[in-house]
C-alpha cells in the first residue's frame, strides 16, 4: 500500500514531468544545439521536487522521448535523437537534476535562492561536459570548435534560466511542501 506522501511525489514527478514534455520541443534554432526552455524546466523541476522525484521526473521525460513521444526538440522523439550529436545533452540532464535537487534538498532559509542557483549552475556545468564531449565524439571536432558551437552562445541565455529558475523554484517548493 502507498502512503499519501508517497502518491503525492509520484504525482508531483509526473506532473514535472509533464512540463517538461510541454516546454522542452519548442525551440529556436542556434547551430547544432538549439535555444529551449528544457534546461530551465529541468533547474524547475529538481529544485522543486528534490534529487530524487526530480531526477525521476527527468528520467520519465528521456525515457517517453526515447520511445518516440515527439517531446525532444524540434517536436522529435526516439532513440535515433538520444544517439545523435546533441544525446549528451539530453543524457546530461539527468546529472544536471540530481546536482540542483541535491542542493536544493540541503540548503533552506536565506540561503535556499543562492545556493540553488550554484546548485543548477554546477549541474550545468556537468550537462556542458557530457554533452560536448558527445558531440566532439559524434562530429570528430576539436573541444574549441566544440565548445565555441555548444556552449558559448548558450551561457547568457542559461545564466538567465538560472536565476529565474532559482527565484520561483523556492517559493513553489515552499508551496508544494506545504500541501502535502
Amino acid at each position: 500500500m502507498l502512503s499519501r506522501g508517497r502518491v503525492r511525489d509520484m504525482t508531483m514527478a509526473a506532473v514535472f514531468a509533464a512540463i517538461l514534455c510541454v516546454l522542452a520541443p519548442w525551440t529556436i534554432p542556434a547551430g547544432p544545439v538549439p535555444l529551449s526552455l528544457a534546461t530551465f524546466a529541468v533547474y524547475l523541476t529538481a529544485a522543486v521536487l528534490g534529487w530524487k522525484w526530480g531526477t525521476a521526473a527527468v528520467l520519465v521525460y528521456l525515457l517517453l522521448g526515447a520511445a518516440g513521444a515527439p517531446v525532444f526538440s524540434g517536436l522529435e522523439g526516439g532513440l535515433q535523437k538520444l544517439a545523435g550529436v546533441t544525446g549528451g545533452y539530453l543524457v546530461g540532464y539527468i546529472p544536471c537534476a540530481l546536482l540542483t535537487g541535491l542542493f536544493a534538498d540541503r540548503f533552506r532559509g536565506r540561503a535556499a535562492v543562492p545556493l540553488t542557483a550554484l546548485g543548477m549552475l554546477l549541474g550545468t556545468a556537468v550537462l556542458y561536459a557530457v554533452g560536448t564531449a558527445w558531440f566532439q565524439f559524434s562530429t570528430g571536432n576539436g573541444l574549441a570548435a566544440s565548445l565555441a558551437l555548444c556552449v558559448l552562445p548558450f551561457l547568457p541565455g542559461d545564466a538567465v534560466k538560472v536565476a529565474a529558475a532559482a527565484a520561483l523554484a523556492v517559493p513553489l517548493r515552499r508551496a508544494v511542501a506545504a500541501s502535502g
